[in-house]
């Protein structure tokens, strides 16, 4: 299984750093009885190794050799592949970089490399065989690509950046077959389109006959684009390291987090 990890964007809204920011340092792990600070994107590397990923592929703009550095060819278990990315041109253009890796009967898992969601292993229950996003409720749905299914799961619509979402449902993160991948990509090749939204081009493919399932498995989602976001990551964090407390957290405590949620890269 491939995970793809769009990293190629300048993270204007958290500038200025002196690195790129998918190596914002939120959380912290132990090596060697030693409490050491964790990027951002290897929560979401985490995840995806959970789910089954053995191959990594980030999706780099030029200048961002530091995630090359950082990380190298393997971790835990997964190699490791770059691509790059020439000049911004929307998520689309980005994880369709990663094309020419993917085979039609491999899987692929994506997701942002500067969220932070809950479970940890929610992507691992998406199942293999369609394209298939993972839901999670938040407060500010018109931030985010918002997610109507009917009562059997599957997608009606993505609603981009919608101020009138009649969900508060957001994707996080996706998994697909790689046959689906490629005919995602072929739909986003033709002259009429070049979506900078991977929503956009979703719809346009249902619209086409194909189906995907919304799966409303997760629970909390953090954007870690901004200095409110970056806050409440860490507060979301905090409340993971006690046993019990996401799920048992106050209505209070619960809207604090997502209301610091801020947009993503839908």
């Amino acid at each position: 299984m491939w995970g793809i990890i769009p990293a190629a964007g300048a993270g204007s809204r958290i500038q200025p750093l002196a690195f790129s920011k998918e190596l914002l340092p939120v959380g912290s792990h132990r090596e060697g009885g030693v409490e050491r600070p964790r990027a951002v994107s290897e929560h979401l590397v985490e995840r995806m190794i959970a789910a089954g990923a053995d191959r990594l592929c980030f999706v780099i703009a030029p200048a961002k050799t530091d995630i090359l550095q950082y990380y190298g060819s393997r971790l835990w278990g997964a190699d490791i592949a770059y691509v790059v990315q020439p000049a911004p041109g929307g998520l689309c253009d980005a994880i369709f970089r990663a094309s020419l890796l993917i085979q039609p009967d491999e899987e692929v898992v994506i997701g942002l490399p500067d969220t932070i969601w809950f479970p940890s292993d929610a992507l691992a229950g998406l199942p293999s065989d369609m394209l298939s996003l993972l839901l999670f409720p938040v407060h500010r749905p018109a931030l985010f690509d918002a997610v109507s299914i009917d009562e059997r799961g599957h997608v009606q619509q993505i609603h981009v950046k919608d101020l009138s979402a009649p969900s508060n449902w957001i994707w996080g993160a996706m998994k697909m077959p790689g046959h689906v991948f490629h005919a995602l990509h072929a739909l986003w090749r033709r002259p009429e389109r070049g979506d900078e939204y991977l929503g956009t081009l979703i719809n346009a493919w249902l619209a086409k006959g194909g189906c995907a399932l919304g799966v409303q498995a997760g629970r909390q989602y953090v954007d870690t684009g901004t200095l409110d976001g970056y806050r409440a990551a860490i507060r979301l964090l905090e409340d993971a390291a006690t046993p019990g407390s996401l799920s048992c957290n106050s209505n209070k405590e619960a809207r604090s987090i997502h209301e610091f949620t801020t947009a993503g890269r839908h």
